[in-house]
C-alpha cells in the first residue's frame, strides 16, 4: 500500500458517519399501528368510485417455471414472465396486489409445472382468493428445442418465445389462448427474379396467437410444436444452431428454391392454422429484418373460423 492509499484508509469515517454524511437520519417516533388487523385497509373501501375497471393487477413478474415439451429437452426449467389481473366493480376501490404473488409462491413451492390445465386451476383459484367473479393469468417464456443440421446431424439448441393465457369468469367459463414467435429464413422472390446472381435473404420473425377449442388435449398434442412447424415448414428455410459446410449448402439451396415475401409467409401459415382442428381463431404476423434496407417488412392477418369466411 502506498502512502496515498494509507492516508485515505486512515481518514475515512465509519459507516454510520458516512450514512449521516449522505443524509441518513435517526428513526422518528412511530404512532401508527403495527398489527395487521389494526391497520387501515384502503383497497377494501366500499363506496361509489364512479367506474367499473376491466383490468386491475400486476405484470412483468419474473419467476422460474418448469415446462414440458414433445421435443428435446422434454422437461425444462425456464423463466416465466407473468401477468395477473381481474376486473373490479365501481363499488370497490381496489384489489389486494400481494395475493397474486402469494398464490404464485404457493404453487411454486408445491412444484409448479406450467400447463394449460395448471393455469386453468390457478385462474379459478385466484378469482376465489380475490373474491372476484373473473381472473386472468398470462405467462410468457422462452422454449428451447433441439435442432440437428440437415446433413451432418450435429445438434444444437434453438429457442422460440411462447405464451399461454387463461381467462376465467363465473359467467362464461374458460377462454384459452396460446402463442409462439419463431425465427425463420426468407429469401426475396423479387431479388431472385431480377438478379443475375443469387438473391438477398434475411431472418424472419413469425408470430402466432391462437384461441384453442374447448376439447383440446395437451396430453396428446404439444401446441408449441404445432405452431413452430406451421412457421418453419412454410419458410424459405429453417434456422439452425450448428451448420457444417454440407449443411450450409443444403440450407441455402433450399432457401433459393422456396422464395417468400412476408405476405406469402402470413398466408401460408394462416392456411396451416385454418386446417388445424383444435384452433378456433388465430392471428399471424411476419416481420422480416431486411438485409438490404434499414427498415423491416411486415404483414399480418387475423381470422376466426367460427364467424369468418375466407
Amino acid at each position: 500500500m502506498n502512502k496515498t492509499e494509507s492516508h485515505i484508509t486512515d481518514t475515512i469515517p465509519s459507516k454510520d458517519e458516512r450514512h449521516k454524511l449522505f443524509g441518513s437520519v435517526p428513526p422518528g417516533p412511530k404512532t401508527k399501528p403495527v398489527e395487521k388487523d389494526q391497520m387501515a385497509d384502503l383497497q377494501n373501501s366500499r363506496q361509489d368510485f364512479l367506474f367499473d375497471l376491466d383490468v386491475v393487477g400486476i405484470n412483468n413478474v419474473k419467476h422460474p417455471i418448469t415446462i414440458e415439451s414433445s421435443m428435446k429437452p422434454s422437461t425444462q426449467t425456464t423463466i416465466g414472465t407473468f401477468t395477473f389481473s381481474s376486473s373490479i366493480a365501481k363499488g370497490s376501490k381496489g384489489t389486494n396486489m400481494s395475493r397474486f404473488t402469494e398464490q404464485l409462491t404457493s404453487y411454486y413451492e408445491q412444484g409448479f409445472t406450467v400447463t394449460i390445465e395448471s393455469l386453468k386451476q390457478f385462474a379459478e383459484e385466484l378469482a376465489g382468493r380475490l373474491k372476484r367473479e373473473d381472473a386472468f393469468i398470462k405467462v410468457e417464456f422462452p422454449w428451447f428445442f433441439e435442432r440437428e443440421g440437415p446433413s451432418s446431424g450435429l445438434a444444437g439448441m434453438n429457442h422460440a418465445d411462447a405464451f399461454i393465457s387463461v381467462t376465467w369468469s363465473k359467467a362464461d367459463g374458460f377462454d384459452i389462448q396460446t402463442g409462439l414467435t419463431g425465427k425463420i429464413t426468407t429469401l426475396c422472390p423479387c431479388s431472385k427474379e431480377i438478379s443475375e446472381y443469387s438473391a438477398h435473404n434475411q431472418r424472419g420473425n413469425v408470430s402466432m396467437a391462437v384461441t384453442l377449442t374447448e376439447d383440446f388435449d395437451e396430453d396428446t398434442l404439444d401446441w408449441k410444436e404445432v405452431l413452430l412447424e406451421a412457421a418453419e415448414s412454410n419458410a424459405s428455410a429453417r434456422i439452425h444452431p450448428v451448420l457444417k459446410r454440407p449443411d450450409e449448402k443444403m440450407v441455402t439451396e433450399q432457401a433459393y428454391e422456396n422464395p417468400r415475401f412476408v405476405e406469402d409467409m402470413v398466408r401460408l401459415v394462416a392456411a396451416d392454422l385454418y386446417e388445424t382442428p383444435f384452433i378456433h381463431a388465430f392471428e399471424v404476423s411476419c416481420r422480416n429484418e431486411e438485409s438490404i434496407h434499414l427498415h423491416d417488412a411486415l404483414a399480418s392477418l387475423h381470422f376466426d373460423k367460427r364467424t369468418d369466411e375466407r
